[in-house]
């Protein structure tokens, strides 16, 4: 089997012990390489004075609806509204896309070439997997292949006017399967793989999905609940390289069943006339994780996906049909499948790769092959801050094991590249970043393939410090993005040339931004020195409402009097002068203590996940008391690395997280990363809950973007919590 907590986490599937390897050439055995980074370029320096005069990114604009203060990307006076002329709709942009770069590479994905099981000292079993190059299709191919499936799905005897799912881990064939449904006019209703049971009972049963699109490994799952699905007819399933998991010995008899190449073949026999879509046409039902009880369903039209295609189109610079990227996310969240649209209306190859085997120290790559990232070189990468984060902690930490001449030789090259990249005239010169790059980062670009250009990040807001470490030891731009599901991602976007922490960025052309005072949590839009208030996102990308709630569609999406569609976020934001938002606060994260404070525990959880020993962390704040507290999800490697360091004796991890000399140590690293980050005496938490089990999508306490999920939490830990309280 797979490690039961490495296998469902993302950050536990990205262990980073292995990536900062210091080749010993003496230690780079000079005191002479030293030299050249910090005195030759200082030579020139003074030719480089000075700081780049502001740039305009977003400015002022008079639009309807309540009164705000609102913003529109600088570039474009007029809101795009798609990529191309013609491109209205996924179907066409697609067709037109395929037919442009037809012979060009577009998917790409690795044949297993070996599979093992290697067993731990504990006695568990480890699953660990030999993969081979990525092997490629044009989009010429590709498009043959949705052709093929579109036909196919109708031969089977799906009706058109009604709904497929698919539910299934990123791989080709989702996204063959999603263009297949839009030739046929067909609205897909995404689910993530990691869903529980009840939540894919309630998904599939509220859409009245008849064709459901999996993975072979699902069919079990499938064949548990089958009494409790009301609409469902047909069943696809996508065929795997091992024989192992295609296997299935259950009754689905009342179903008609066949693996996704039974249909392309059916559909390549038989060819069916597309039934293309409009712009105005649900394109997609999209689940949200659902961080607050059972998912919603966002009903996302055509030209919502294609209205945020164009956009982003204009602000990654240079993209084309030389760049790769790398697609390991879930394909059913909204950054994801935006991202992979965008790639392939620019023409760049797409290589499927996962968490799992991600890179040469995956949790199941065998030791000694390749990472997905190792094979397949990208330039152009997604992530979620969580992941960066690790990456960040598990260099940081590889540096400071090596000790020494090491250790010395990063920090002053960290030092150096960061007073360049955040504008200072030391070390500002081309020749330094060449020099430090040679001999001291190289290696720790090569973790992820060596040539990313751009680094993509939605999903939460990002650290500075982990933005900082990536634009200097990956040696690229992050494009951080701010969007929700409900405006498919499409609301803003910071620009590559904008080296600035924690700010998403403009308003993407496709949408203006608005931001509305709101008096009760004191952010208003006369507050100086910036405005302030809840962020209202309005323009082609805000969607369609959610599917079968009428109630919750009033009251978050709102049409004015122009017939512009827009939509509340609940996020509170700031805009800069230069036109930049940054979001500071959440409408339904602030609590008032008993004595009238408030606690912002979204901004107080971001500042405490910089503490080493959290892994994970809930803050919790009761209107009834004076203080709040804090369940934490402690980082196993941290606290063991102290207790060897400390002397504690311990039998397993558990009994470490519940001595009390542990959960003081803990409480103590977290009132200085409170104090680091100035928070209100009030914010920081008096008392803690330390958990030593991981909080996965798969436990049902995160999302699969790795956001919390706070009413799980908060019921899966209640006595918990009391206890803090008495």
């Amino acid at each position: 089997m797979v490690d039961p907590k490495g296998s469902s986490s993302w950050l536990k599937n990205l262990s980073i012990s292995d990536i900062f390897v210091w080749k010993d050439h003496g230690e780079y055995g000079s005191v002479a390489a030293i030299i050249v980074g910090i005195l030759v370029p200082v030579l020139f320096s003074a030719l480089f004075l000075g700081k780049k005069k502001g740039k305009v990114r977003g400015v002022p604009v008079e639009v309807g609806g309540e009164a705000g203060y609102a913003v529109r990307n600088a570039r474009k006076p007029e809101l795009v509204e798609a990529p191309w002329k013609g491109a209205t709709t996924m179907a066409h942009l697609f067709e037109q896309s395929c037919k442009k770069f037809t012979h060009n590479r577009f998917l790409g994905k690795r044949r297993l070439i070996e599979k093992e099981f290697v067993t731990a000292s504990d006695g568990r079993k480890f699953e660990k997997v030999h993969l081979g190059d990525y092997e490629w299709e044009t989009y010429g191919e590709v498009f043959a292949r949705v052709s093929n499936f579109a036909s196919g799905l109708i031969n089977l005897g799906h009706n058109i006017d009604n709904r497929v799912a698919i539910f299934s881990d990123t791989r080709a064939e989702w996204l063959i399967a999603l263009q297949g449904c839009f030739r046929q006019n067909i609205t897909v209703v995404t689910i993530y793989a990691s869903l529980g049971e009840d939540a894919l009972i309630h998904s599939l049963n509220e859409t009245q999905v008849s064709t459901l699109i999996c993975d072979s490994k699902q069919l079990k799952k499938l064949d548990a609940i089958k009494s409790r699905l009301t609409s469902l007819q047909n069943i696809i399933y996508f065929e795997d390289d091992s024989k192992e998991e295609n296997a299935f010995s259950g009754s689905l008899s009342n179903w008609t069943i066949a693996s996704f190449s039974e249909v392309e073949k059916h559909g390549k026999e038989s060819p069916v006339e597309p039934s293309l879509p409009s712009k105005n046409s649900i394109a997609v039902i999209m689940y949200t994780s659902g961080s607050t009880g059972l998912p919603k369903g966002v009903m996302i039209t055509h030209g919502n996906i294609v209205a945020t295609t164009a956009a982003v189109m204009t602000v990654i610079p240079n993209m084309g049909n030389k760049d790769v990227y790398l697609a390991y996310l879930p394909l059913a969240h909204v950054f994801e499948m935006a991202s992979e649209t965008v790639m392939l209306a620019a023409g760049c190859a797409i290589g499927y790769g996962s968490p799992l085997t991600l890179t040469d120290t995956s949790n199941k790559i065998k030791k000694g092959t390749k990472g997905d990232a190792t094979a397949l070189k990208p330039t152009l990468l997604t992530s979620v801050p969580a992941i960066l984060d690790r990456i960040r902690d598990g260099v940081v930490k590889k540096v400071d094991e090596k000790g020494g001449l090491v250790k010395n030789i990063f920090h002053v090259a960290y030092k150096r590249r960061l007073a360049a990249v955040e504008g200072s005239w030391l070390g500002a010169w081309g020749l330094e970043k060449l020099v430090w790059d040679a001999i001291v980062f190289k290696n720790i670009r090569s973790f992820l393939g060596g040539h990313i250009r751009l680094m993509l990040c939605g999903g939460a807001p990002l650290s500075r410090d982990s933005q900082r470490f990536i634009n200097i030891c990956i040696g690229a731009p992050i494009g951080q993005g701010y969007g929700l599901t409900e405006t498919f991602a499409g609301a803003t976007f910071s620009e590559s040339d904008d080296y600035s922490v924690g700010r998403v960025g403009p308003p993407l052309p496709c949408s203006y931004l608005k931001l509305v005072s709101w008096e009760e949590g004191g952010y208003r839009t006369s507050d100086k020195p910036m405005p302030r208030g809840e962020v209202v996102v309005g323009g082609f990308s805000v969607t369609a409402g959610y599917f079968k709630n009428e109630e919750k569609t009033n009251e978050v999406f709102k049409v004015d009097e122009n017939g512009m569609r827009w939509f509340y976020t609940g996020d509170i934001g700031q805009f800069h002068p230069d036109g930049c938002l940054e979001i500071i606060d959440r409408k339904k994260d602030i609590v008032k203590l008993q004595h009238g404070e408030y606690i912002s525990l979204g901004k107080v959880e971001a500042a405490l996940s910089s503490c080493e020993y959290v892994d994970n962390i809930m803050v919790h704040a009761d209107p009834f008391h004076s203080y709040c507290v804090a369940l934490v999800a402690a980082s196993q490697q941290s606290l063991e690395k102290w207790a060897q360091q400390a002397g504690i004796e311990y039998k397993d991890f558990p009994e470490l997280c519940n001595k009390p000399e542990t959960v003081t140590e803990v409480i103590q690293s977290i009132s200085k990363a409170a104090k680091a980050a100035k928070l209100e005496k009030t914010e920081i938490p008096v008392k803690i809950k330390l958990l030593p089990d991981p909080w996965t999508p798969e436990s049902g306490l995160v999302t699969a973007a790795l956001k919390i999920k706070r009413e799980q939490l908060k019921a899966k830990f209640k006595d918990d919590l009391q206890k803090l309280y008495a």
